[in-house]
């Protein structure tokens, strides 16, 4: 496939070397830079070169700016997508109207810079969206790339992104508190990697039964008072994190009731 990229930051980055090694051409990068590390810098008002498919990787709130910027000069693109996960593929409305198919690609994968973003997309799963042809040649393109794609709504795309978001952020929180609590016990916080790695094994491959362990979900209201003036004592901000997501993992536990007996 021939692809234009608008948007060479960490998630075009991304697809841009994945897409290279996977044998795929780079037609043009679109860019802020007047200089690309990936592929031909194009001007934004000039007509796009032909290629099979124009990536959109710009920040939510500049993709409707993008697709009415670029609209008039894509005669030779069929297809456009987004990669946002949360903005509606109707963002792209303005390339539709034009006889661009539109559609969404946003991989579910952290993607911290494109040289390592680019390694992490194999095996990645990744939404897709948008019209029969845009989905044809987005799955085409997941698949070249090793990534698993399943179909995703405009409907669905705020939820979905929440979700997304929680999975990929307060796993993070709650891992840097942890390591906060155990630096103040001058212990080194790679010791909890094991227990992380088996507790999220847990999640995912133990069925029908909690992966919750621990005081919360034992009711054990003492210690659970314990741990939490422990992470006061640390720093007001990991006691309040620490409080916060107690909070949040007794609801999970379904011991609403207990929340009140530590505040």
């Amino acid at each position: 496939m021939r692809l234009t990229i608008a948007g060479p930051g960490r998630a075009g980055g991304s697809i841009a070397l994945a897409a290279a090694r996977s044998g795929h051409q780079i037609a043009g990068i679109l860019s802020r830079s007047d200089v690309s590390l990936y592929g031909p810098t194009l001007s934004w008002d000039d007509p796009l070169p032909e290629c099979d498919l124009l990536l959109i990787a710009v920040r939510d709130e500049a993709i409707e700016e993008v697709s009415s910027r670029l609209s008039p000069h894509a005669g030779n693109v069929p297809v456009a997508a987004h990669m946002s996960g949360f903005t509606p593929v109707t963002a792209l409305d303005e390339l539709m109207h034009n006889g661009v198919v539109t559609g969404g690609f946003h991989p579910l994968q952290t993607l911290p810079d494109p040289e390592r973003g680019a390694a992490a997309l194999a095996g990645a799963f990744v939404g897709i969206g948008g019209g029969l042809v845009a989905m044809a040649t987005l799955t085409e393109l997941a698949s070249s790339l090793d990534m698993n794609p399943f179909p995703l709504a405009d409907e669905s795309r705020p939820a979905y992104h929440a979700g997304a978001s929680a999975a990929a952020n307060f796993v993070i929180t709650a891992l840097a508190t942890a390591g906060d609590l155990m630096i103040s016990a001058r212990i080194d916080p790679f010791v909890t990697r094991p227990l992380v790695e088996q507790a999220v094994a847990n999640l995912y491959e133990v069925v029908g039964e909690s992966p919750l362990t621990g005081p919360i979900a034992r009711g054990d209201i003492s210690t659970v008072i314990g741990q939490l003036e422990a992470a006061r004592r640390t720093s007001d901000s990991v006691g309040e994190q620490y409080r916060l997501m107690a909070e949040a993992t007794a609801i999970l536990a379904r011991r609403k009731d207990d929340i009140e007996q530590w505040r």
